[in-house]
């Protein structure tokens, strides 16, 4: 396998074909007092793609991405992007890093600095880790997507390839949202040199048992009301005909925009907040023009249909993973906790009464505390 540097350069005819789109927008019309209820708000969205056409600067976005070590591969065909950051600390841990969708590998640069120095960072040199920060197939720079049939688990077996290449005997694995599907698939092809995985944000499903809803905690039945409340349009439209809706993400950045957003306003605390509460326009609008400038609003949504569509569903729980499991529940999750130790060998677990969906974005520190503190649990 070839390794070779990557660094992001994104041609100024780019650019500058977005910021003319974004000038050219043509504006729906929008039904009088319906705030978010039905969708981001023109008032809103006008006002934020003025702000990316005019005051971000993607140019700094991408030197500050560029502080961190890139390279591409390619294994079976698919080509993958990562940063690959290592600790100065020679007893530092391997860690491997999966974001979700619609997120990139940026969701982790608050964490970068604290998890590889914590020493520089006021922390413990023990709790130091190399990090390896892939993008995953079908998103940002890790494109073209191979073919159809990249689900979790082939993703999976093609990290577990990556971090073997990189010589790691022994690593971690954390991942949120479509990471949390991805670690646990890890964990299962690479058992032998997988230390533990640790999740957030992540989705056990029930499965359809008898009496799998007795019982349950005041807090996991208000999850799983929650669950059940929740406007799953995006998913649909993902994992049903992820090709139709690329046409106008890929062709509208506004589109694009639109469709991203979106889950930061929904997905984040606090819910009656504008997004950028949370995380920061920049931050926020980075992640957007990654997908933009990429291209990748199709075949990122691939991997929805690979694992709802794609795939036949009974009646019977799924294949139980023997991996130490950590499982960090911020107050936006829906995580149920019997559930989650059905399908995986739960070890650590830790619940929060903050934080929304991107985590590592929103609450750093709980993230890094958390990975730090169930590391440590394993020696």
């Amino acid at each position: 396998m070839s390794i070779r540097p990557f660094r992001i350069d994104i041609p100024q005819e780019q650019l500058d074909d977005l910021a003319a789109r974004l000038a050219g927008t043509r504006w729906p019309d929008e039904l009088p007092g319906v705030g978010w209820s039905r969708g981001v708000p023109v008032a809103y969205l006008k006002e934020l793609a003025e702000y990316w056409r005019t005051a971000y600067d993607w140019r700094a976005q991408e030197a500050a991405i560029n502080e961190h070590p890139q390279f591409m591969t390619t294994i079976d065909g698919q080509n993958i992007h990562f940063l690959h950051v290592r600790s100065p600390e020679p007893g530092a841990r391997p860690l491997i890093l999966l974001h979700g969708w619609p997120g990139a590998v940026t969701d982790f640069l608050d964490v970068i600095g604290p998890l590889t120095d914590p020493r520089a960072h006021g922390g413990d040199p023990a709790g130091a880790f190399h990090l390896v920060i892939p993008s995953l197939p079908g998103f940002g720079f890790s494109t073209p997507l191979a073919g159809p049939g990249m689900t979790a688990a082939r993703m999976g077996g093609l990290f577990v390839r990556l971090m073997a290449d990189l010589g790691y005997e022994r690593y971690g694995v954390q991942g949120y949202d479509t990471g949390s599907w991805v670690g646990p698939a890890m964990a299962r092809q690479d058992p032998g040199r997988i230390i533990g995985v640790h999740l957030n944000a992540m989705i056990a499903f029930p499965a359809g048992i008898d009496g799998e809803l007795d019982g349950l905690s005041a807090a996991d039945q208000q999850r799983w009301q929650r669950m059940q409340d929740f406007n799953d349009g995006y998913l649909q439209c993902n994992s049903k005909r992820p090709q139709t809706v690329a046409y106008g993400l890929h062709d509208s950045p506004v589109g694009q925009l639109a469709w991203i957003v979106e889950k930061f306003k929904e997905l984040t605390l606090p819910e009656d907040a504008l997004p950028e509460a949370a995380v920061s326009r920049d931050r926020m609008l980075t992640d957007v023009s990654i997908y933009w400038l990429t291209g990748t609003a199709g075949s990122a949504a691939q991997v929805y249909y690979e694992e709802l569509s794609a795939v036949s569903w009974d009646d019977t729980a799924p294949e139980r993973g023997t991996a130490p499991t950590g499982v960090l529940v911020s107050a936006h999750d829906v995580t149920i906790r019997p559930w989650a130790e059905r399908d995986h060998a739960v070890v650590h677990w830790t619940e929060l009464d903050e934080g929304g969906h991107f985590l590592s974005m929103e609450r750093p520190g709980l993230l890094i505390d958390d990975v730090r503190t169930f590391f440590a649990k394993l020696g």
